[in-house]
């Protein structure tokens, strides 16, 4: 199996890609939107690797991009987890067309050049997460020249700095349908209505945002149609994406254990003489935490493979199953080594401390874990 805690060199064209973990906790204390690490991703090739070979593209595949996410995890997982939402967007239209092509060619042609991020809009105040189905009470009114688009968005990852919105809103119409509205970044009637302020990817900057009578042209809408169990978050078949985002936080418990090692060879107790890391204690820590980190990465990575040789009797529920475990043992592996370590552990300043507020966000992700795991039993159950 390629190993998943390096990036592959062929998505790596930039020398300054650590430069993204010495940044990270700057980013972490401001909340601001790291732009910088941003741009080294981008020079490095990261957030353009999944555009498709028809686009001129790398087309890399669902492997490829869970090591990327997996080896920015380990950097930064805020810029991994902006990273995340455009590499998603590019591999489900090289996977299936659904942009209007002219549009495409365009927001391929300007990654080339600069950073292009793209992010759906999907969560709403009232209605929560998509995946738990229900109609959108964002609006979409019909224009003379397109649509006028109205609503209030929640957890938009990458607000501040995302050049397309991808929102999901309802239609006016008698018959109402439901629809992606592809709207520019920087068009106006769109506001920041309430900041990302939480424990974890503080960088991340997924805040709520309100779009005002935002303009669409008509054609710049995609997937619309009635609304129904089609037109819903499908979490079964979606499954197998979510595997890279597993990667991601496996990246930020790899970077725990890397601090736990380095503490545990520095420290020198007086009454010991020697360094922790020769104790027992800590030698049976350290060998939990790599036995539940590499299993899931077996789980994650193996899936990833299986889902790129088009291998059918890889199922939905298997991929699902691999995201539960994954995100349990990454955050399993975290809590060890903070409750050994004790108070130095939980010291604001320490890597550890952050990687543990950051570790928190995985389960967190739609499909949560009981949505799968109800898949997951309705399948055994009725094989």
């Amino acid at each position: 199996m390629t190993d998943p805690t390096v990036i592959d060199r062929p998505f790596v064209d930039s020398p300054f890609i650590d430069r993204i973990a010495e940044l990270a906790a700057e980013y972490d204390r401001s909340a601001a939107f790291p732009a910088e690490s941003l741009r080294i991703a981008h020079e490095a090739g990261l957030l353009t690797a999944t555009i498709g070979e028809r686009y001129g593209g790398r087309g890399g595949g669902v492997a490829d991009t869970a090591r990327i996410l997996h080896s920015l995890g380990r950097l930064d997982p805020s810029v991994a987890l902006i990273t995340a939402m455009t590499l998603n967007t590019h591999a489900r239209q090289a996977a299936q067309p659904h942009w209007p092509e002219e549009l495409y060619a365009r927001v391929v042609k300007e990654s080339l050049e600069r950073p292009v991020l793209v992010n759906h809009a999907r969560v709403e105040p009232d209605l929560g997460s998509s995946a738990r189905g229900g109609l959108p009470a964002t609006r979409a009114r019909r224009t003379a020249d397109g649509w006028a688009v109205s609503g209030t968005k929640r957890f938009v990852t990458g607000a501040d700095g995302l050049d397309w919105f991808l929102v999901w809103a309802t239609t006016d119409e008698a018959e109402p349908r439901v629809g992606t509205f592809l709207v520019p970044g920087g068009s106006p009637g769109i506001e920041v209505t309430d900041r990302w302020d939480q424990l974890g990817l503080r960088a991340s900057g997924s805040h709520d945002v309100t779009f005002r009578e935002v303009e669409v042209p008509y054609e710049h809408v995609i997937g619309i149609g009635p609304h129904g169990p089609a037109a819903e978050q499908d979490n079964r078949a979606g499954a197998a994406l979510h595997l890279p985002l597993a990667a991601l936080y496996l990246g930020v418990a790899r970077a725990a254990q890397s601090f736990f090692h380095t503490f545990a060879h520095a420290r020198v107790p007086a009454n010991l003489g020697h360094p922790v890391a020769r104790t027992e204690r800590f030698r049976r820590t350290a060998g939990e935490i790599e036995v539940v980190l590499a299993a899931a990465e077996q789980l994650v990575f193996d899936g990833a493979a299986k889902l790129d040789a088009g291998d059918t009797s890889y199922t939905p529920e298997q991929a699902l199953g691999a995201r539960v475990l994954a995100d349990r043992h990454g955050v399993r592996a975290v809590e060890l080594a903070v409750r050994l370590l004790g108070n130095p552990g939980l010291a604001r300043g320490n890597p550890l401390e952050r990687h543990f507020r950051d570790i928190q966000c995985a389960p967190v992700h739609a499909p949560q874990e009981d949505i799968s795991l109800l898949a997951i039993g309705t399948k055994a159950l009725n094989p």
